[in-house]
């Protein structure tokens, strides 16, 4: 079992510096903690992501970590220039001395998707079409390419990645369906849903997986989960009730300004409903560690991502919640007995 972290960078009401400058020194606390990566969201127009270029936020961790790999959970590839987000990709490789995680989708939110002057029912071809010539690109000296969206002949290719043939790929799943889909296409996976939906998601990603991968690196099959540890369970709990609600709100801003609902269903509303369906789990480190366990234990997951910094949750706060984590519940579950192969 390996452990990484998810963020949204979601707003709080610190001035933008500050909370940039705290969620670094945050990230530099993963680093010494040992999580192997840094996931980051990517949105626009709303206090739900204040990384709307995470190219930019991730220059910024790579040179304030070591050994912590990083990268966007996703990038939305129709929103992007193709050769401007190839560029960049290679330059946070370079940077980072070959740390970069790289997430590809098409974006999540309609609203968001209209914003940007696209039109939603196009913007599965052009991920197609994006990321085919980010793959090529990857691994070429010079671009050429005929699509519906996108046309180069013979443009050169200045620069390259440290990983090759490309760095990892990462994919979000919510169903069985797509998490066949990212094992096909040799994506490693994370799963945000609640536990009656991530299981067998996972399990059918497992299960093409050891069908196609003989001979492959074993994959990441990821379980994302709200994690707040504190010494106490009422603490935890405490800070947890307060700042999930917040989280929520950021996260139905732009459906609420159009008077609409998520496009892959309601979230939790409140803490209650969230520790319920598994997706959010607060206690002392004993507590959590038997929660999360008892989640992972028999399932095809080796890979937990915890959604430490949240709502209104302090610098303070994060970093003990981490610190505990670290020292009560990582060892407590690296042994976890995951599904066999």
């Amino acid at each position: 079992m390996e452990f990484g972290i998810f963020d949204h960078l979601d707003r709080s009401d610190l001035p933008l510096a500050q909370f940039y400058e705290d969620r670094l020194s945050l990230i530099e606390a993963y680093d010494r903690g040992g999580f192997y990566c840094y996931h980051l969201a990517e949105h626009h127009s709303t206090p739900l992501g204040m990384a709307p270029s995470p190219s930019v936020f991730l220059s910024a961790v790579a040179q304030r970590t070591r050994a912590l790999r990083f990268g966007p959970l996703v990038y939305l590839l129709p929103f992007y220039h193709p050769l401007r987000l190839l560029e960049e990709i290679c330059m946070l490789d370079q940077l980072s001395g070959g740390r970069l995680e790289f997430g590809v989708g098409r974006g999540i939110s309609p609203i968001e998707t209209r914003y940007y002057g696209l039109v939603r029912e196009q913007t599965q071809e052009m991920y197609d079409e994006v990321f085919q010539i980010l793959l090529a690109g990857l691994s070429q000296k010079s671009l050429t390419f005929e699509g519906k969206f996108y046309h180069y002949n013979g443009v050169p290719i200045e620069l390259e990645t440290i990983q090759k043939p490309h760095p990892p790929l990462w994919y979000g799943v919510h169903s069985p369906e797509s998490a066949e889909r990212a094992a096909r296409r040799g994506f490693n996976i994370v799963i945000l849903d609640g536990t009656d939906e991530v299981l067998p998601a996972g399990a059918r990603y497992r299960e093409v997986w050891d069908e196609i991968g003989k001979g492959k690196p074993d994959p990441k099959i990821g379980l994302c989960r709200f994690i707040v540890v504190a010494d106490t369970d009422e603490e935890a709990i405490r800070l947890a009730t307060h700042a999930y609600p917040l989280w929520y709100k950021n996260f139905m801003h732009l459906y609420t300004s159009q008077g609409m609902q998520p496009v892959l269903g309601a979230r939790p509303t409140d803490y209650e409903s969230a520790a319920r369906d598994g997706r959010l789990v607060a206690g002392s480190p004993q507590t959590v560690a038997q929660k999360l366990g008892a989640q992972l234990e028999g399932s095809a997951f080796n890979y937990l991502i915890g959604q430490f910094a949240f709502g209104d949750l302090t610098l303070t706060e994060c970093r003990r919640s981490v610190d505990l984590f670290v020292q009560g519940v990582m060892p407590a579950l690296r042994g976890a007995t995951v599904g066999a192969r």
